[in-house]
């Protein structure tokens, strides 16, 4: 007896769902045109997520430097070039940090950047006292394809 009223309430409640008519679509309106002006987003208010400024400061570049310079000698080359790359943005006329990014790209056999950080170097330092390893290192780069 139970089963019988069960199945008959499930029957009731489900059959006049299911009889039921859909209610017909409204009529298409015209589609209104897109607006003209279009909305600016608001500024970055997060400090980590917004894009490094990068001005004169060759204390920043000094210490990027250094921090190379022992990435270096660790024989981690990757790490030492973003220093040194790091280093040339804060400095960008800092020789130093020049040189040893042409020597970085060097050791990881980045020899197209290398040859234009050492030319970007020989045109900065002209009198500097590395400057003949620096012609000798681009001596031995090979020459960059031309293009055809």
């Amino acid at each position: 007896m139970t089963r019988a009223l069960l199945l008959g309430f499930i029957l009731a409640t489900l059959l006049p769902a299911q009889t039921k008519a859909p209610a017909p679509a409204p009529a298409a309106a015209p589609a209104a045109p897109p607006p003209t002006t279009q909305e600016q987003e608001p500024p970055e208010e997060d400090p980590d997520l917004q894009p490094k400024v990068y001005t004169f400061n060759p204390l920043e570049a000094s210490r990027n430097i250094t921090a190379g310079n022992f990435y270096f000698k660790k024989g981690n080359y990757r790490a030492s070039q973003r220093r040194y790359l790091e280093a040339s943005k804060w400095d960008p006329m800092s020789t130093e940090a020049l040189l040893k990014l042409g020597e970085s790209y060097e050791k990881l056999r980045e020899l197209s950047k290398a040859r234009e950080t050492y030319e970007k170097y020989l045109t900065i330092a002209a009198d500097a006292k590395d400057i003949d390893a620096a012609k000798k290192r681009l001596a031995k780069l090979p020459k960059p394809r031309e293009a055809k």
